[in-house]
C-alpha cells in the first residue's frame, strides 16, 4: 500500500478514537462545551464509521453489514454523485445530547489544505446537506420533519499559518416586519478548525487547537507528541491513540525522506530555486526546506516569492 495512503488511514483511525472525538465535541459543539471529554465519551453511540461502508446514490438508507457483521442502516460513509464518482465521509457517528432529549449526527473531515480547485466551504455545505437529506426514512418518515436530527460537519484543515475555529450556521434576518417562524435554526452546522504546524501554547481557550495541532504537526517528533498527550491531556491509558501517533510519525518520516529525494532529483534538472519551490508546493514547511537546502527561512521566502511570480 502507498505510504501516503497508509498515513491517511492512520490519521482517520486516530481521529476516530472516542477520546479524540470527545475533545472535538467539547471544543466546537454547543451542547458539550465545558464538559470533561472523559465524560463525553459515554454519549458517543457505538463505534464511529470510518470509510467502511460503500454507498451508491439512492441507497442511503439500505442495510449494510458493519465490520463486525452487524446490520446498520443509513449511517454510511460514502455516497456517489452522478458522473462524479465516490464521495467519502471520513468519520460519521451519532452522539446523544447530555439532556437525553435528542441526538446529533457528527461528521469529521481531515483536509490537508485549501489549495483546491473549489471553495472548501461549498464542499462543506454540500456534505452537511447530504447528511440532512439522508435522514429520510432513517431518522424520520413521511413528512415528520420535526424528527430531523441536528448535523455538524467539522473540517480539520491543516498547514494553516495560524490556528482558528470558525462556526458557520443558519441565521434569521427580518427584512420587513417580524414573525417567529418555528423550527431549528441550529440544524445545519459547519465548523472549520484551522491547524498550524506550530501548536499554540497551552491555554484553556487553545486546548482543542493545541491537541489537534500536536497530533498532526510535522515539526514535533513522536516523543514530544506523546509527552504532551500524556502530561497535558492525560492520555497515557489510551494505547490506540499513542500507537497511531507513533505510526503516523514513522510514516511521515518515510514520506519526507521520499519527497526530499524526489525534490533533489528534480532540483538537479530545475536548479536549486526550482527544487525549493517544488518542495514548497508539495506541502513541505519552509523550516524543513531551509534545513535540507542550507538556506535561511528568509531566503526561502524570497525564492518562493520570485518563483510564484514567474
Amino acid at each position: 500500500m502507498d505510504i501516503k495512503v497508509q498515513y491517511d488511514n492512520k490519521a482517520k483511525d486516530l481521529l476516530s478514537q472516542k477520546i479524540i472525538l470527545a475533545h472535538i465535541l467539547a471544543g466546537v459543539v454547543d451542547e458539550f462545551r465545558g464538559l470533561n471529554p472523559e465524560d463525553i465519551v459515554k454519549y458517543i453511540e457505538g463505534e464511529p464509521y470510518v470509510g467502511i461502508v460503500p454507498l451508491d446514490s439512492g441507497y442511503t438508507n439500505e442495510e449494510y453489514p458493519d465490520k463486525n457483521g452487524n446490520k446498520i442502516i443509513g449511517m454510511n460513509t460514502e455516497s456517489e454523485e452522478i458522473n462524479e464518482g465516490i464521495i467519502r465521509f471520513d468519520i460519521l457517528f451519532y452522539v446523544r445530547t447530555p439532556n437525553g432529549v435528542s441526538k446529533i449526527i457528527i461528521n469529521v473531515e481531515a483536509q490537508k489544505g485549501t489549495n483546491l480547485s473549489y471553495f472548501l466551504l461549498n464542499r462543506a455545505i454540500f456534505y452537511g446537506c447530504r447528511l440532512i437529506s439522508s435522514q429520510k426514512s432513517r431518522d424520520f418518515t413521511n413528512s415528520n420533519y420535526n424528527d430531523l436530527q441536528t448535523v455538524y460537519t467539522i473540517w480539520l484543515v491543516m498547514n494553516r499559518d495560524k490556528c482558528s475555529i470558525t462556526h458557520i450556521h443558519l441565521t434569521k434576518d427580518n427584512i420587513l416586519g417580524e414573525y417567529d417562524w418555528n423550527g431549528n435554526l441550529d440544524m445545519l452546522n459547519i465548523v472549520f478548525v484551522g491547524l498550524s504546524n506550530q501548536p499554540p501554547e497551552y491555554e484553556e481557550k487553545y486546548k482543542l487547537l493545541r491537541l489537534l495541532s500536536v497530533l498532526f504537526s510535522d515539526i514535533l517528533d513522536k516523543e514530544e507528541k506523546c509527552n504532551i498527550l500524556n502530561n497535558e491531556y492525560d492520555m497515557g491509558s489510551y494505547d490506540a491513540v499513542e500507537r497511531n501517533v507513533v505510526d503516523m510519525c514513522n510514516l511521515s518520516l518515510g514520506i519526507e525522506e521520499r519527497g526530499i529525494e524526489q525534490g533533489i532529483e528534480q532540483g538537479i534538472e530545475q536548479g536549486i530555486e526550482g527544487m525549493i519551490y517544488n518542495m514548497y508546493t508539495k506541502g513541505y514547511t519552509k523550516e524543513q526546506i531551509a534545513d535540507v537546502s542550507n538556506k535561511t527561512v528568509e531566503e526561502i521566502n524570497m525564492i518562493i516569492k520570485n518563483c510564484s511570480q514567474k
